[in-house]
């Protein structure tokens, strides 16, 4: 019985062996002699679309990847015209992503892997379009830095910080961190902003950024050692307080800081309250019956304290009573 080869069209017959010959001219990187091989294929029968694709393949060897890039948009067209496997075509637009990738151009990579899915769908290919995807947001992140507007944005964010628009100032910092992501001191001041709208988790993962990208910026130690101690972790609060006093011994906030923490950490929590109790600052809030009632409604409701925090006078009695340890949000 005849192979199925045999039973094929002469002209097909001869551009198949050309084929053979070229993979085995690839696999031997004999790059020339396989460019030979495919195009005298095509020569035998231009509507095969796998020797465009073999073409494109060596195109990619030989880092000709504009050359590449043309050969797979001829396989795509004679793919198309003469009804190709949706497979071959998709191979085509896989190989056009990655010379673009090559090439460093992102977006239109994107564009070629996702035309790619969209005629068959591989674990490969979906990979290659998610990589992608990251490096054009790194490169978007990269192309927006600006120390220049990064600096504008932390003068508006301290205007509005000195106001006591703590909402709006925390925006202008978050700009400035995304023109300036490097610069220790802004995620400071936005940690400071944080600490007044008693965002206490944030405040702090600000804190700790700060310290790790400037571990002698002795201000992000000691506002992490604050944070920490309005949250009730004097322990952890007396550790940064005491990076703080490595950078600078005789600091007067490091060294308030680290004395009240080693108070904490063995003190008593009736003494603490009578403590407390005895600031006439503190007597003076819970006097209030405005503060009485925004007691009540925290208790009732965690999630009402970011409300009232919006009011600068009450947001700074609060954090009295938190530094006191009369109120606990934590």
């Amino acid at each position: 019985m005849a192979s199925t080869e045999e039973n094929l069209p002469a002209n097909k017959q001869l551009a198949l062996k050309e084929k053979d010959l070229g993979n085995a001219a690839y696999k031997k990187k004999d790059f020339d002699t396989a460019l030979q091989h495919y195009r005298t294929a095509l020569t035998h029968d231009p509507t095969d679309i796998t020797f465009h694709n073999n073409i494109a393949a060596v195109y990619f060897e030989q880092h000709e990847f504009k050359k590449c890039i043309d050969e797979c948009e001829k396989a795509v067209e004679v793919g198309r015209e003469n009804r190709a496997d949706y497979k071959l075509i998709a191979k085509a637009f896989t190989r056009t992503g990655n010379a673009f990738r090559k090439l460093e151009d992102y977006k239109s990579a994107k564009t070629y892997f996702e035309k790619s899915l969209s005629e068959h769908r591989t674990p490969e290919v979906k990979s290659l379009l998610s990589d992608t995807e990251k490096k054009i947001k790194e490169m978007e992140r990269l192309a927006y830095i600006d120390p220049t507007k990064a600096e504008e944005e932390k003068e508006k964010g301290n205007e509005y910080f000195k106001q006591g628009d703590y909402s709006t100032a925390v925006k202008h910092y978050s700009e400035a961190i995304k023109r300036n992501p490097d610069d220790a001191k802004l995620y400071s001041n936005r940690a400071a902003c944080y600490t007044k709208l008693a965002a206490f988790d944030l405040g702090l993962k600000d804190c700790e950024t700060c310290c790790r990208l400037d571990e002698a910026f002795i201000k992000g130690w000691i506002r992490k050692g604050k944070i920490l101690q309005v949250m009730q972790k004097s322990s952890e609060a007396l550790t940064a307080y005491q990076k703080a006093l490595e950078i600078d011994p005789n600091n007067a906030e490091a060294l308030e800081g680290y004395r009240a923490c080693t108070m904490a950490v063995h003190a008593d929590p009736k003494e603490v309250w009578k403590k407390a109790m005895n600031d006439p600052e503190v007597q003076q809030i819970l006097k209030d019956p405005a503060m009485r009632v925004i007691l009540e409604q925290m208790q009732s409701d965690p999630k009402a304290v970011q409300e009232h925090l919006q009011n600068p006078q009450v947001a700074s009695k609060i954090q009295k009573l938190l530094e006191s340890g009369i109120i606990q949000i934590y």
